[in-house]
């Protein structure tokens, strides 16, 4: 369940990171740089997404790109899927601009490191709330090449479903397997995975799993 910290009229921001003392002192960094009201804490993709579901009027969330349940940038283009109208800021230790265009490429709103002082935190933060896109000045000079953009734009085309298929995919599960954890019909796997081809423009199941593994930053 989530943990408000405070009570009073203003912001909600949800801060989704596994780790208790990065979800703590991205709290203080949420309160001094926007007197925000309230607080809500989640510890994984789920929970996230839980919060979500019952907190529609959240403000603005704070995700942790390699938290459980992220599966890299799937996790984001899920999410962005399911809650499109509240931003997202991806946190993350990565430093390589092309990452963070591709979070912006798929949904989110701001990229903020992890090794940032609390100026450029508050910063990033006030410039999201305000309806902008927020990026470190690194990445702001710099653009995906044409295979990047081009396999990120196809990615971002899948629905949550196919989302979730082609992570399985990528764990090397067969169709009936994913048919079970995902309690559909076989058929629809097929029906999925087909769509997941077309959009991607790929022939086969390899093919599919290295452009997620490669562009998504999924790891298996």
């Amino acid at each position: 369940m989530p943990t408000a910290l405070f009570d009073q009229a203003g912001h909600s921001v949800l801060i989704a990171d596994d780790h208790p003392l990065v979800r703590g002192a991205l709290a203080q960094a949420v309160r001094q740089s926007l007197g925000v009201a309230e607080i809500l804490e989640a510890g994984d993709l789920g929970q996230c997404r839980e919060i979500l579901a019952g907190r529609p009027e959240i403000d603005l969330v704070l995700l942790d790109l390699d938290m459980p349940g992220m599966n890299g940038f799937e996790g984001l283009a899920a999410l962005r899927k399911e809650f499109p109208t509240v931003p997202v800021v991806i946190v993350s230790a990565a430093r390589e601009p092309e990452t963070m265009l591709q979070a912006v490429e798929l949904g989110a709103s701001g990229f903020l490191p992890k090794s940032a002082s609390l100026e450029v935190i508050g910063e990033a933060l006030r410039t999201v709330v305000g309806g902008e896109v927020w990026l470190p000045p690194e990445a702001n000079h710099v653009q995906l090449d044409g295979e990047a953009k081009d396999v990120t734009e196809r990615l971002a085309k899948l629905s949550v479903q196919q989302l979730r298929v082609l992570s399985l995919i990528c764990d090397g599960r067969l169709n009936k397997q994913i048919a079970y954890e995902l309690a559909i019909g076989e058929q629809t796997v097929k029906d999925h995975i087909t769509e997941i081809f077309r959009k991607l423009g790929v022939a086969t199941r390899v093919q599919a799993a290295m452009l997620a593994r490669r562009f998504m930053r999924v790891e298996r």
